[in-house]
């Protein structure tokens, strides 16, 4: 499939938050997969001074938005061997900031026009246009409206993925034909949006119900979504467009984030050696101020020091945490108060608390490498990935189960000793005290076991290539089959999966009481599409190529996932968890559909 990934920033290129190393690893690790990649981002006034030699100018021309005539160069460059288009114009984005200007919605309304009248410049119309977050989100509404009178547009699908849903991108509907330069059927067609008594616009919204499918950065954030606490008014919104979905951890670059031969940290360890590790704890002691005491725990917080990622409840606890006998470092910018306290703080306790706001990224990853333990106690967190990196470099998380912290941290259980961190559901200063009680008891009192969970957290897999299989699985959903798997008719796929249905129940035939009856219905997405009933009964199991009016319960997949699951290549679990298996209706005693979808045990 050919991609076209339409992001507001892109590292090293342009960065303010995670959504940078999102456009600059997953398109990558799409690419590996077989598919054709291209990203196009703004030309803001750090890409060009500081990368402007790694782009060619290739094209000026005049975008037409409403009323305005504004001029427009395009810029070609490479990344990782992906292509990487920069739209530029002086006035807009020649600025010291990214972000944060009152003529935002100008800005980002002329980049989204662009992208969508300059597809012809990026090669043959592709299958997906894929945006992120609020700032590219007009890209879907021009897209949908532009196809009305250009069929070749009608047959692109798109992708709208939410980082981070408390910025929707809201503006008063003065906008919508004044900058947006959109029909005001529009405003009622998905855009408008009540807000604290006004009639606003929202192009989050809008894009949510106009994309084909919907992504957001971690299954438990598209579950937590449909509450009002994380949803900030659109909780509604994901509830009508669940069946389209999709929660997928994001990755973090595991070849750049290796203690092996990271260059940004002072010592190198691996899992085989952890000496340098010992090290490197010793050298940010010493950079914070703090007593070079190897025996004490070192916990760290590198985040954005604002109530959201749990400063609050950091500070809540810090005296009975230095009665612990721990030592802490705080490495981050943000609001003043919480810079003044924790400045107030390291007076108090010289040599045992550690604050720097001076944030860097290679200061940052030697507290990765150097800490014992990693406070991420976000109140939500939509992914998460300072959490991954410190895990890398075997620094034990305790987190808040959150989002993706829920997703990519596995709590300890000292009954089984299954686990990889320490994690705390309710979010109160003494829940998280008691969290980072029980992972200092086992740093004093099992110190094999520690190391067991070091061992484990390096070992874990966060691979980009994960996510990107999934991503890919998800294109195909929407596509038809315009992936990997060539185009196939619903007979032939209805066959296949029969096979392996009655194959499964021949090796697990399971007896019920006489009168039984159970009916499922199957609905394959994409290639293959068409409906299908299993009725489960007395006698057995049947598979039929018809819908049911009787049916109980309703399977929504692709027929790639569903001969996957029935093979043993997935599990039911993850595939449910990341939004590519729709499950409805009855399902309460329907040990049927697991023992349906799950592969035979063979013996």
């Amino acid at each position: 499939m050919k991609i076209l990934f339409v992001s507001s920033e892109c590292a090293p290129f342009s960065k303010s938050g995670g959504l940078a190393d999102v456009a600059f690893s997953l398109p990558p690790a799409l690419q590996k997969t077989g598919d054709e990649l291209t990203i196009v981002t703004p030309m803001y006034r750090v890409t060009q001074e500081n990368y402007g030699d790694q782009f060619s100018l290739i094209k000026t021309c005049v975008i037409h938005l409403g009323q305005r005539q504004m001029s427009c160069s395009l810029y070609k460059g490479e990344l990782n061997g992906v292509t990487v288009y920069a739209i530029g114009n002086e006035h807009l984005f020649h600025r010291p900031r990214l972000y944060g200007y009152g003529d935002d919605s100008l800005r980002f309304a002329f980049f989204c026009r662009a992208v969508i009248d300059l597809l012809p410049e990026f090669g043959d119309l592709p299958d997906i246009l894929h945006c992120n977050d609020w700032e590219t989100a007009l890209a879907i509404l021009y897209l949908k409206n532009d196809a009305v009178l250009n069929e070749a547009l009608s047959h692109i699908k798109t992708v709208y993925t939410i980082h981070n849903i408390a910025y929707q991108g809201q503006f008063g509907r003065s906008e919508m034909e004044m900058t947006f330069a959109l029909p005001d059927g529009w405003y009622h067609g998905g855009l408008s949006y009540e807000f604290e008594g006004r009639q606003d616009i929202n192009l989050m919204k809008g894009a949510m119900l106009m994309a084909d499918a919907v992504t957001t950065v971690s299954p438990t954030y598209a579950r937590e979504l449909h509450y009002p606490y994380f949803a900030h008014g659109l909780q509604g919104v994901v509830d009508i467009i669940d069946p389209k979905l999709y929660g997928i951890l994001n990755g973090i670059d595991t070849e750049h984030y290796n203690p092996a031969h990271d260059p940004l940290i002072p010592y190198h360890f691996t899992v085989e050696d952890m000496s340098g590790k010992a090290r490197c704890k010793r050298e940010i002691q010493r950079l914070f101020g703090l007593n070079q005491e190897s025996e004490w725990p070192l916990l760290a917080s590198v985040a954005r020091l604002v109530e959201q990622k749990g400063i609050e409840l950091i500070r809540e606890i810090l005296p009975q945490l230095m009665d612990m006998g721990v030592q802490l470092i705080v490495f981050g910018q943000g609001d003043q108060k919480y810079i003044e306290y924790f400045n107030w703080a390291r007076e108090q306790w010289p040599g045992q608390l550690g604050f720097s706001s001076d944030y860097n990224e290679p200061m940052a990853s030697a507290v990765f490498a150097g800490a014992d333990m990693y406070l991420m106690p976000s109140r939500f967190e939509p992914c998460g990935l300072s959490q991954m990196m410190a895990m890398r470099y075997g620094t034990v998380p305790i987190v808040h189960e959150t989002g993706g912290l829920k997703d990519s941290v596995r709590a300890y259980n000292d009954f089984d000793g299954i686990g990889d961190g320490f994690a705390f559901s309710d979010y109160q200063a003494k829940d998280l005290y008691l969290a980072i009680s029980e992972a200092v008891k086992l740093y004093f009192g099992n110190e094999a076991m520690f190391d067991k969970l070091r061992e484990r957290c390096m070992k874990k897999d966060f691979s980009w290539d994960k996510s990107a299989q999934q991503y890919n699985r998800m294109y195909e959903d929407i596509c038809g089959g315009a992936g990997s798997g060539a185009p196939i008719a619903f007979e032939e796929a209805f066959e296949q999966l029969r096979h392996c249905y009655m194959e499964n129940e021949r090796i697990n035939r399971s007896r019920h009481d006489s009168a039984y009856n159970r009916v499922v219905q199957v609905t394959i997405i994409g290639r293959g599409a068409g409906t299908f009933q299993i009725r489960f009964t007395d006698g057995g199991m049947q598979v039929l190529p018809t819908s049911a009016d009787d049916a109980e319960a309703y399977v929504h997949c692709s027929f790639d996932n569903l001969l996957a699951m029935a093979r043993g290549l997935v599990t039911v679990d993850k595939l449910y968890l990341s939004g590519q298996l729709r499950l409805s209706g009855n399902l309460s005693k329907g040990f049927e559909i697991r023992y349906l979808l799950s592969p035979a045990k063979k013996g």
